[in-house]
């Protein structure tokens, strides 16, 4: 049975992180668009409420989709005064904690009362009331999205919790980070200088 669940959990971290490396194209976007609708505005003194609108998509698709990539890679907000000393155990028993009573259920709240206004606003063909502005319900529907995907991904990290418990994994909260993206990018970058040089 905890090999089914261990394959699950190993779907359930593939999706989000395939989610998760699209939000990265979607903060350029944003950016450009920032950037774009600054130039025109103050350079041709010209606007539109709907290229404002975009912006405010991206982000919050940004904002909701990211959740859950990053809590499968563990870098959510954590206040390890009391837990940084504890062993590795204890904090799988504190996150198993966390996760039964707080996150699943706040999550699963969220998404199930979201949806509704995701709904009535799909039906009345809700629009910005800003002049030029965008339908509202793709923006109302990243809520109930972005919190499933957030439900899916405690899952799976309760998944790994008990296998690591059981002896079955490594422990999950111990990654090995590494460098990032963007000191990989960075040290490239410095050893093309130097052959250059």
């Amino acid at each position: 049975m905890m090999k089914l669940l261990l394959g699950l959990s190993r779907a359930i971290d593939s999706l989000n992180e395939q989610i998760g490396k699209l939000t990265y194209w979607l903060i350029l976007a944003a950016v450009l668009i920032s950037a774009g609708n600054a130039v025109v505005r103050y350079s041709l003194n010209m606007s539109s409420n709907a290229w404002l609108e975009i912006q405010w998509y991206l982000f919050s698709f940004v904002f909701l989709m990211g959740a859950a990539y990053t809590l499968l890679h563990n870098q959510h907000v954590r206040i390890d005064i009391l837990t940084g000393h504890l062993s590795g155990r204890a904090k799988a028993w504190i996150d198993i904690f966390g996760t039964l009573f707080f996150l699943l259920p706040m999550a699963i709240m969220i998404m199930w009362l979201s949806w509704p206004v995701f709904t009535d606003a799909y039906r009345s063909h809700e629009i910005s009331t800003n002049a030029g502005g965008l339908l509202i319900w793709p923006g109302r529907l990243m809520v109930p999205v972005g919190f499933f995907l957030l439900v899916l991904q405690g899952f799976s990290e309760l998944i790994k919790r008990i296998a690591f418990l059981r002896g079955l994994i490594p422990d999950p909260a111990d990654k090995d980070v590494g460098p990032s993206p963007e000191e990989l990018l960075a040290a490239e970058l410095r050893k093309e200088r130097g052959e250059a040089a």
